[in-house]
């Protein structure tokens, strides 16, 4: 089975743009503020395991994960299928190599409601989540992030920092099936080239449009 829930991706980059004001004051989600106010760009390879409802891995992507503040990310999909997912000024492109198929549509209308308000920089973490502690395990340090919002598509995100740095995700939706992330080989700060975040439609794609 190949999908890539675009609802998931979108979100998990999303909730590094966000402001950060209002932070509970205990020591992980201090750590978590900090990454996100410091963390202006950002490049990683990714591992995304999706997790169906009895806990059975069903699907193993690899690829690389780009980050610009504001606005801007990339997920570049590699392997076992070429995928790329594009945001900036407001839009997302969703390009499947395989298919030759490019889907664009509305940041708002690609992320729901919750996602969208945490791009437009204005709320906190706190307004929005229920955050809590999860404390360690190994080199890790989790902080779970609960939505406020009962009408929100999804019932939690976890976030997970090693020695305070971004190293991992985990996002469970209202189905029953979770998402998972990790990173590495994470570089911070450094520049990335404006055309990362420029989006060509490739010569022949099927284009559809919201």
């Amino acid at each position: 089975m190949r999908s890539i829930n675009f609802l998931r991706l979108t979100l998990l980059g999303t909730l590094l743009f966000i402001n950060t004001p209002g932070f509970a004051e205990n020591e992980p989600v201090k750590k978590l503020q900090t990454f996100l106010q410091t963390s202006k760009s950002l490049t990683a390879d990714f591992k995304q395991v999706l997790i169906n409802e009895a806990g059975t891995p069903y699907q193993t992507s690899y690829g690389v994960f780009y980050l610009q503040r504001p606005g801007k990310f990339r997920w570049d999909y590699l392997k076992p299928f070429q995928q790329q997912i594009v945001s900036t000024s407001g839009k997302v492109w969703f390009y499947d190599t395989d298919l030759e198929q490019v889907t664009i549509k509305n940041l708002d209308e690609s992320v729901g409601s919750t996602p969208a308000l945490l791009l437009s920089g204005n709320i906190s973490l706190e307004d929005n989540f229920t955050m809590k502690d999860q404390g360690e395990d190994g080199d890790m340090q989790w902080i779970k992030l609960l939505p406020k919002n009962q009408e929100s598509s999804f019932k939690y995100i976890v976030i997970g920092l090693n020695k305070g740095n971004l190293s991992g995700m985990e996002l469970s939706d209202n189905f029953g099936q979770l998402t998972r992330i990790y990173f590495s080989n994470l570089v911070l700060n450094s520049p990335i080239k404006p055309t990362v975040f420029e989006f060509q439609i490739p010569k022949g794609a099927d284009v559809f449009s919201n």
